[in-house]
């Protein structure tokens, strides 16, 4: 097993491959996939078992877990339980034999990425290893970006966050008031202190922030029917009723549209090539 590392300073890097966690109860292979891994640039911890791996795993750097499905003490499955009561999405890849494929599948139903059966050769490995760490980073900077935003939301006192939810909802200022029982001026302080804490210098990018905190899954919606009704709203979100202000929120609603598609598209891409790609592989290789 090696020792803990700092990764801080080192995925600031341009050219840092991230952490591959190794979790196998055969020495040999474990050695193996290490030094190839490692030949590729790539960062590698090795664990003889799911219990020492738990107790090290650093969920603070985007990490790929390459375990063995079968292993005494706890499988590959239970490692997989333990992170995803965690709430932790680092990407999976089992390590399977031939007669491991009803667990396989079952590991597969609960978001593992892929699979890769002994013995398998080098760029098999190199491949999965590659497309599940591209998808480690892209997890670990949505995780980074969900907590900033959510952090600044958190910084509103209860009453802003209750017009911040009505502002999500396009409610008008006097909606809000009427809705909160308050005057108009208390909504518009409570909307500037809102803009202020969340460093949001129009209301579009109030909308950024809200959007990239996912604490409210509604808000693309809103915004479609927001920008189809600018004409006559534009002026109570606090805009200039300038065209330029209209295409920002138009662009606005876009990017979260193709974000969405995008989810779609990785999670539908991920359900295709699990097992088909990877169960039944070569039967000839490295381990």
């Amino acid at each position: 097993m090696l020792s803990s590392y700092d990764y801080t300073n080192e995925l600031s890097g341009e050219n840092k491959n991230g952490l591959v966690y190794v979790i196998d109860d055969d020495a040999d292979v474990r050695e193996s996939i290490k030094w190839l891994l490692e030949s590729t640039n790539y960062r590698v911890e090795d664990y003889e078992s799911g219990e020492t791996f738990i107790a090290q795993f650093n969920e603070n750097v985007p990490s790929v877990i390459l375990c063995d499905l079968r292993m005494p003490g706890m499988s590959g499955s239970d490692v997989q339980d333990h992170l995803l009561r965690r709430r932790i999405d680092a990407p999976f890849i089992f390590i399977t034999g031939h007669g491991d494929v009803p667990q396989a599948v079952q590991a597969f139903k609960k978001g593992a990425m892929d699979f890769i059966q002994k013995p398998f050769q080098q760029p098999q490995l190199q491949k999965l290893v590659e497309r599940a760490m591209k998808t480690a980073k892209e997890l670990f900077q949505r995780r980074q970006t969900l907590a900033q935003n959510r952090t600044l939301i958190e910084k509103l006192t209860p009453r802003e966050q209750q017009v911040l939810e009505r502002i999500v909802n396009g409610r008008l200022n006097k909606q809000i008031a009427d809705d909160l029982g308050i005057s108009i001026k208390t909504v518009e302080a409570h909307r500037a202190s809102i803009m202020d804490k969340t460093g949001s210098g129009t209301v579009a990018d109030l909308m950024r922030v809200v959007v990239k905190s996912e604490l409210y899954p509604k808000i693309s919606s809103t915004l479609a029917e927001a920008v189809a009704a600018l004409p006559s709203r534009l002026a109570e979100t606090g805009l200039p009723h300038t065209e330029e202000n209209a295409e920002h929120l138009r662009r606005l609603d876009t990017e979260l549209r193709e974000a969405e598609a995008e989810r779609q598209r990785r999670e539908e891409e991920a359900t295709v090539t699990g097992i088909n790609s990877s169960i039944g592989g070569p039967t000839s290789g490295l381990v």
